[in-house]
């Protein structure tokens, strides 16, 4: 009876550090997010919207975009952002929310992001909305997005 007592008691001592071990893990991994997501931003300030969403897009990444359009692929992507118009343009966001698959090898994210552009005027406008975006870790341990 005795071994039978200790032995339950070092299974639930070991489960309750699993759990606790996959909790920090997964908390960590949010760090991980929130911080790619402020790297995403520092270098679309940087470099550009073009080479921000390629350089943060996995291989196989999609957007969407104005009517609904799925822009599918890395190079189609900074194609897209390619254009003259975005040349001009500005965007910031934060996250809001922050959530890992119990495998940690996915993420999702989103919150608020404000677009600004100059018009011919040197007039600007400037949207705002919510974004949602996937995120999915890559081989090296890095995190790219695989839907925004």
């Amino acid at each position: 009876m005795k071994i039978m007592l200790l032995f339950f008691s070092a299974i639930s001592m070991l489960t309750g550090c699993t759990v606790k071990t996959e909790i920090k893990r997964l908390e960590e991994y949010k760090s991980e997010i929130a911080k790619a997501e402020k790297e995403f931003e520092k270098m679309v300030a940087k470099k550009g919207i073009a080479e921000g969403f390629y350089y943060f897009a996995d291989g196989s990444a999609t957007i969407k975009r104005e009517n609904d359009t799925l822009i599918f692929g890395k190079e189609n992507i900074r194609n897209y952002y390619s254009n003259p118009k975005y040349k001009k343009a500005t965007v910031t966001w934060s996250p809001d929310f922050i959530s890992i698959s119990n495998s940690g090898d996915l993420a999702y994210t989103y919150g608020k992001y404000n677009w600004s552009v100059k018009d011919s005027l040197g007039n600007t406008k400037t949207a705002s909305g919510v974004f949602h975006t996937v995120w999915k870790r890559q081989s090296d341990g890095n995190w790219k997005y695989v839907w925004d």
